[in-house]
C-alpha cells in the first residue's frame, strides 16, 4: 500500500548515503503528503508515516534512519495546517532518535524536530517535558556538530513556550527539580537559561515554585566555570527582586534551603545565602516565626566568618531578628532558639560566643518563665563558660547567671554551683575567681553573696579548699572597690546591728584561715 503512495525510487533516494539524494526525495516526500492533505486522505497520509518510522527510523542502517527523519520532517512541512493530528505519530520517533548511538542520526534529529516545530509551533508542547529531557541530555553531547543543533533547536523551542498559552508550568516544574543538581556545565547552563526564560514570560509564575529549584541554583554558584556562577547569580538577583516586590512569598521552604547553604563551604554560596536570610527576615517578619531557630543557627556562626562582608550582613540580620516581637503562641519556640544559643556557647570564636549570650539574656528578659523551664538544658554549659578564655565572654556570662538568680531558689543554687566550680577546677579559682565574684557582687548584691558563700563554706567538708576559697573571699572584701560598701558596714560592726549580723554571718566560715579570720577581724574593729 504504502509504495503505491510512494514511488520505490523516492524510497531508495530517501535510504541514500548521499545527503543530496536524501534531500531531492524528501521534497518528493512533502510534495506526496501536501497532495493527500489536499484531498483530506489522513488515512494514506497516516500509512506514509508509518512507512517512514517502521522501515526508516527504526531500521539498523544509519542511512536509513537519517532518511526516515528528514522524511517526517518533510511530511510535516506537507501537512502545514493539518500536521497537529498527526503529531502523535510524528514526533515519539524523532524524539527517539535522540539516543542513537550515531552522531549524525542524533544531528538529523534536531533538525527534524526543528523543522516539525517551526511548522506546527504551540501544538507541539504537549511534548514539552520529553523535548525538555531530550535537549538537556544533548546540551552536554560528545559532538560539538549536535550540540550546535540543538542549541538552535532550544532556542526555538523557548520563543514557542513564550508565546504558548498551552504550556504547563505545573507538569515541568517536577522535570526541572530532578535536573537541578546535575554536575554537567552544559546541563547547568541550559538549565539556567530555561528558568530565565520562563521567569522572563508574565502568564508563568516561576517565583511561586522557586523553592523547587533554589537548591540547585545555589549550588551553581560553587560551579568551577565563572560564567555559570555568573548566570546562576543573575538569576539568584532578579528572584530576589522579584521576591521584594511580591505580596505572597513561601518563605517558610525557601529558609529552610537558605540555612543550609549559609554554612557552604563556597564563601560566595554562604554570601549569597545570609544576603538572603536578611532581606527574608526584613521582608518575612512574622510569617519566618516558626523558623528562627533555624535562622539564628545559620547567622551566628556566620557573625564570625573570615569574610568581612559575610560578618557584616550577619550582625545586621542578628540584630534585626532579635529587634521582632514574637510569642510563644504564634510559634515562637523558645526552647529551639534557647538550644541553638547554647550550642554555640561551644563556638570557637569569641564573636560567636557572644552574641549567643545576647540571646539567652535576650530570652531571658523577654520570655523568663519559659528560659527558666528549660534551665537543666543549659545551665551546666552556663557555668562551664566561666572558664572561657575571653573576659568579655565571661562577664557576660555573669551577667545571664544574675538575670536567673533574681530569685531566691536559683539565687542559692548559682552559688552553691559556682562553689562546686570552684572545688573541681581550682585554676578557675585562681584565675577567674576574683573576676566572677566582683561582678556578682555588683549585679546582686556582694553583701547577699557573701552571706550566702558564707553559709555554705561553714560546713564544706574539704577544709584545704575552704581555707583557700576563703583566703580568696577575703582578699577580694579588703581590696576591691565594688565592695567597698560591704567594708564600711564591717567598721561598723560595734556600733551597727546590721554590720554586727554581717560580721557574724561570715565569722564562721572565715575561722577556715586563720589569716582571713584576723584580718576581718581588723577589718570589723573587732578584738579576737
Amino acid at each position: 500500500m504504502a509504495d503505491a503512495v510512494i514511488p520505490p525510487a523516492v524510497l531508495r533516494n530517501l535510504s541514500d548515503k548521499l545527503y543530496e539524494k536524501r534531500k531531492n526525495a524528501a521534497l518528493e516526500v512533502e510534495g506526496i503528503v501536501k497532495s493527500l492533505a489536499a484531498t483530506g486522505d489522513h488515512e494514506k497520509i497516516s500509512i506514509v508515516i508509518n512507512l517512514l518510522t517502521n522501515e526508516f527510523t527504526s531500521s539498523t542502517q544509519a542511512n536509513h534512519r537519517k532518511g526516515g527523519l528528514i522524511g517526517l520532517a518533510a511530511a510535516t512541512v506537507g501537512l502545514t495546517t493539518e500536521a497537529a493530528q498527526h503529531l502523535n505519530q510524528i514526533v515519539p520517533p524523532v524524539l527517539d532518535s535522540f539516543v542513537d548511538q550515531d552522531n549524525r542520526v542524533r544531528y538529523y534529529a534536531c533538525e527534524a524536530l526543528y523543522n516539525i516545530a517551526k511548522v506546527v509551533r504551540g501544538d507541539f508542547i504537549i511534548f514539552f517535558n520529553h523535548i525538555f529531557d531530550a535537549l538537556c541530555k544533548l546540551s552536554a553531547d560528545s559532538d560539538p556538530n549536535v550540540q550546535s543543533a540543538a542549541h538552535l533547536l532550544d532556542r526555538l523551542v523557548k520563543d514557542i513556550v513564550t508565546e504558548s498559552d498551552q504550556f504547563s508550568i505545573e507538569e515541568f516544574i517536577p522535570l526541572l527539580r530532578e535536573r537541578m543538581n546535575v554536575l554537567n556545565p552544559y546541563v547547568r547552563q541550559f538549565l539556567v537559561g530555561w528558568i530565565t526564560v520562563l521567569d522572563s514570560v508574565p502568564d508563568i509564575d516561576m517565583l511561586g515554585f522557586l523553592p523547587d529549584f533554589l537548591d540547585g541554583l545555589f549550588n551553581m554558584l560553587s560551579d568551577s566555570s565563572h560564567e555559570i556562577r555568573q548566570q546562576a547569580d543573575s538569576a539568584l538577583s532578579e528572584f530576589l527582586q522579584e521576591i521584594k516586590n511580591s505580596p505572597s512569598v513561601d518563605y517558610g521552604r525557601m529558609a529552610e534551603i537558605l540555612v543550609q547553604r549559609a554554612a557552604s563551604l563556597d564563601e560566595f554560596t554562604r554570601l549569597t545565602a545570609i544576603t538572603w536570610i536578611n532581606e527574608f527576615v526584613k521582608l518575612g517578619g512574622e510569617q519566618l516565626v516558626p523558623y528562627y531557630a533555624d535562622i539564628l543557627g545559620a547567622i551566628l556562626p556566620c557573625i564570625s566568618d573570615k569574610e568581612e562582608k559575610i560578618r557584616v550582613v550577619a550582625r545586621e540580620t542578628n540584630e534585626e531578628l532579635r529587634a521582632i516581637k514574637a510569642d510563644p503562641a504564634e510559634g515562637f519556640d523558645v526552647a529551639a532558639i534557647l538550644s541553638i544559643a547554647r550550642r554555640q556557647l561551644s563556638s570557637e570564636w569569641e564573636a560567636t560566643r557572644i552574641e549567643a549570650l545576647h540571646w539567652i539574656s535576650t530570652l531571658l528578659n523577654g520570655h523568663r518563665i519559659e528560659v527558666l523551664s528549660f534551665l537543666n538544658d543549659i545551665f551546666d554549659t552556663l557555668l562551664k563558660a566561666l572558664s572561657d578564655p575571653s573576659d568579655e565572654v565571661v562577664l557576660l556570662v555573669l551577667e545571664v547567671h544574675a538575670c536567673i538568680a533574681k530569685d531566691l531558689l536559683h539565687f542559692r543554687q548559682l552559688v552553691v554551683f559556682l562553689v562546686h566550680n570552684f572545688r573541681n577546677d581550682h585554676s578557675l579559682l585562681e584565675k577567674r575567681g576574683a573576676l566572677i565574684i566582683r561582678r556578682l557582687c555588683v549585679l546582686l548584691d556582694a553583701e547577699r553573696i557573701y552571706r550566702e558563700l558564707s553559709t555554705i563554706l561553714e560546713g564544706e567538708a574539704d577544709l584545704d579548699f575552704a581555707s583557700i576559697m576563703v583566703q580568696a573571699l577575703n582578699l577580694i572584701l579588703l581590696t576591691s572597690s565594688e565592695l567597698s560598701e560591704l567594708r564600711d558596714l564591717l567598721k561598723q560592726s560595734l556600733v551597727n546591728s546590721a554590720g554586727k549580723d554581717l560580721f557574724v554571718s561570715l565569722y564562721a566560715s572565715w575561722c577556715h584561715s586563720p589569716m582571713a579570720i584576723i584580718s576581718l577581724c581588723l577589718l570589723a574593729q573587732v578584738s579576737i
